[in-house]
């Protein structure tokens, strides 16, 4: 299967949604009730007030997973400082896992991200997204516990950071 990522799409947003639900509540890191599930839908808020990859199939554009990318100092950046970027709400549809959809959109991340001017990348993850993390490995992305952090009591979160 051949994969392309490209700025997401109005036509692409609903799906890109629906993946990143199904990723999250699927993997067992969202509860399904959770009121985080109303962000991880919300696509096109996502693409107005940041960047929006998505990883379409090739032969029918059908998306297959997504991932948010914010600059440092910006609304839905969390803990990247203004020179760096984050990547939020990686999504890869269970269709889609194993094809390297994660991986391409991670790449794709650091690669806009130069091309941006910015000179690294800090994101936060759950310490249970083990495939994630071997992603981010893969990448060149190294662990920063430095800059571990807790949105609130129980929601732990490791950093992973890189110099571009």
């Amino acid at each position: 299967m051949d994969i392309i990522i490209r700025r997401a799409r109005e036509e692409d947003l609903e799906a890109a949604g629906e993946v990143t639900v199904e990723a999250f509540v699927g993997d067992g890191h969202t509860a399904p009730g959770a009121a985080y599930i109303t962000l991880l839908r919300d696509a096109a808020r996502r693409a107005r007030e940041a960047e929006l990859l998505v990883a379409v199939d090739a032969g029918d554009e059908s998306v297959l997973g997504c991932v948010t990318l914010a600059v440092g100092g910006t609304e839905w950046a969390d803990i990247a400082l203004p020179h760096e970027s984050e990547i939020r709400m990686l999504a890869a549809g269970a269709t889609a896992r194993g094809r390297g959809v994660g991986e391409a959109l991670v790449r794709a991340s650091v690669a806009r991200s130069r091309e941006l001017g910015l000179t690294g990348m800090a994101f936060s993850t759950r310490p249970a997204m083990k495939a994630a993390h071997r992603i981010y490995e893969r990448v060149g992305f190294s662990r920063a516990p430095e800059r571990d952090w807790a949105p609130r009591p129980g929601i732990d979160l490791l950093v992973y950071a890189m110099e571009l």
